[in-house]
């Protein structure tokens, strides 16, 4: 569970304070032995096996003494070693953090800013509370097609995973995209300051991290301290998400749905196969075709296609670009079980995306529509409020059966479904797991189902 909090201490010690049974916490994952795991596990065992030779030196120095006292003592030192070493283990581990880690990731950020400010290519950050990932891969593909290109791999988003990223740099890319993971006050500055970014990305703001950040203010003032680094025209925000009006400087470019840099989108269509939408700008005219699916994708593969035209792309490389752009793994992703049609966005974790893929459920037809959902992880402080609004939302999309897993977040969201009269039926998971795993025989032919965010194990 240490390992499924990302090693932070104060989440870890949380999740054991509130758990009552610890005989049915992993239920998703089991102990994956990187290199940290395996030296965790080494001092744990070896401060178990400590503890448990002093219990017994206890008791037989009680029984030889004829102490009752010691005897008892000494059972009670051997018996306590799950809850003492519980807490224990955070001892080496702040001290591996301090000693070995945050020493060496200090000189091995240092050697990246280096690397990255001397790197002669376009530099594109990628910063927002939902859809980076979506963005950079985009950009990647289409931008590949005609450039070299680089990207940060997966969701490595912090300065460590930046710094192994620029090591891989050979200086001769044309184009390298950084995304930007915000989890704390003052991360896209020290990420912009680190990177030098030449363009900047905004893909939307959403209560997200609210654990760490004060409030929804703070998260969008710190997404938007990239202004601080990359120019206005060279500031690309998208103007689809709530709020943004009031944190994006007034010489920033926008794009939505509706366009970007001078094109218009138009004939937009979506389906679970994919959205088709013709830009155009003056005689200039451009139709594609993605697997993404969802209206709410165009403004983002809009922008791409306009970027793209701007950094020397051809039309025909252009539209085989975005054909080749697909669902990334767990985000609006649709795949066929059994004649129904799975809409998987489990890793989706903000208000936002709820937003567009309850929208999505009511575009798309079905025989049944299905909505399933265990809630979004730290909101913080706005946890009540954002479930009551997303019960809304899921009531507005009119599924036939909303699926929830009871957890804190379910009263808020069943408050939001009775507000807005929803008049379908809500079924409540106990097991969560057991509901993925088997979801082969809940699905019938015909059926749509929307799934959006999870909830790893040290959630209650």
């Amino acid at each position: 569970m240490l390992q499924g909090t990302e090693y932070q201490v104060a989440p870890y010690l949380k999740w054991y304070w509130r758990t009552q049974n610890f005989q049915t916490v992993m239920k998703r994952r089991s102990l994956d032995m990187t290199r940290p795991a395996r030296l965790l596990l080494a001092a744990l065992q070896i401060g178990i096996l400590v503890q448990i030779l002093v219990g017994l030196g206890l008791l037989y120095f009680g029984f030889y003494q004829g102490l009752i006292g010691g005897v008892a003592f000494g059972s009670a030192v051997i018996l306590a070693y799950p809850i003492i070493w519980a807490h224990l283990l955070v001892v080496p581990l702040l001290a591996g953090r301090e000693l070995i880690s945050k020493p060496a990731e200090r000189k091995l950020v240092a050697e990246s800013r280096a690397l990255f400010q001397n790197h002669p290519g376009i530099k594109i950050a990628v910063a927002g509370s939902y859809g980076k990932t979506t963005m950079k891969e985009l950009l990647q593909t289409v931008l590949s097609i005609g450039l070299n290109v680089a990207a940060t791999p997966a969701n490595k988003n912090v300065s460590v995973s930046h710094a192994y990223f620029a090591r891989k740099l050979t200086g001769k890319e044309d184009v390298i995209i950084i995304e930007y993971g915000e989890g704390a006050p003052g991360d896209i500055a020290r990420f912009a300051e680190i990177t030098r970014p030449t363009h900047g990305v905004i893909t939307g703001l959403a209560p997200a991290h609210l654990d760490h950040y004060k409030s929804f203010d703070a998260a969008a003032q710190d997404i938007f301290s990239l202004t601080s680094f990359v120019s206005g025209d060279k500031l690309y925000v998208n103007a689809d998400s709530p709020h943004i009006d009031s944190y994006a400087p007034a010489d920033c470019v926008k794009f939505s749905v509706h366009g970007a840099l001078g094109w218009r989108v138009s004939e937009l269509k979506t389906d679970v196969h994919g959205t088709s939408f013709t830009l155009n700008n003056g005689k200039d005219k451009l139709r594609l075709h993605s697997s993404l699916v969802g209206k709410h994708q165009a403004g983002f593969l809009a922008f791409v296609a306009a970027l793209a035209y701007e950094l020397g792309l051809t039309p025909a490389q252009i539209q085989d670009g975005i054909a080749a752009t697909k669902p990334y793994e767990h985000r609006m992703q649709p795949y066929q079980l059994g004649g129904a049609w799975i809409i998987d966005d489990t890793y989706n974790g903000n208000l936002e995306g709820i937003r567009v893929g309850t929208q999505l459920l009511a575009d798309l037809t079905a025989k049944r529509k299905i909505y399933v959902t265990p809630g979004l992880v730290d909101q913080g402080v706005e946890s009540e409020r954002v479930h009551t609004e997303m019960g809304g939302l899921i009531a507005a999309a009119h599924p036939d059966l909303v699926v929830l897993m009871r957890n804190s977040a379910t009263d808020a969201i069943c408050n939001g479904l009775q507000t807005a009269n929803y008049p379908g039926k809500v079924q409540i998971e106990d097991v969560p797991l057991d509901f993925y795993t088997n979801l082969q025989h809940f699905v019938a032919s015909g059926d749509l189902v929307v799934m959006q965010n999870d909830w790893t194990d040290n959630y209650a």
